[in-house]
């Protein structure tokens, strides 16, 4: 059972909570780095802050996907763009709320950052979510 808590003592969050709270004997999973790569190896949405969003989201879904989960259980994010414009993380960050993963909403950073791992990413997102014992549909058993 997932928990999220907004505290009415801070400044409320637009669309994403202070934390979450998941109760023992539940089973988590720490994803890596979900970047904007396609099945090829190749950088998809080559200077495209948006559109390598829309690929890191894709991304991220086929990961939980594997594991037996879903965007609605991804208990946390920390969002990463190679920029320090506002404007660029802004629309980075309505990707990740159309995405469905705000819908919790789930407890989440966003970072401008100087550079990522691959020549030309300009985003990254990297999650922990949790594994239902009932896998979510679409899922692998």
């Amino acid at each position: 059972m997932i928990r999220r808590v907004t505290s009415p003592a801070l400044f409320p969050p637009p669309t994403y909570s202070h934390a979450s709270i998941v109760e023992a004997g539940t089973r988590l999973a720490f994803l890596a780095g979900s970047v904007p790569l396609d099945t090829g190896g190749n950088l998809v949405g080559e200077g495209d802050p948006v559109r390598q969003a829309e690929q890191v989201i894709a991304n991220l879904r086929e990961q939980l996907r594997a594991i037996g989960s879903d965007l609605g259980h991804v208990l946390s994010t920390d969002v990463y763009v190679v920029s320090g414009d506002t404007a660029v993380l802004s629309a980075v960050w309505e990707v990740v709320e159309a995405s469905g993963l705000s819908s919790g909403p789930h407890s989440s950073t966003l970072l401008g950052v100087a550079c990522l791992g691959y020549s030309g990413q300009l985003v990254e997102i990297t999650a922990t979510a949790v594994v239902p014992d009932q896998p979510a549909e679409g899922t692998p058993s």
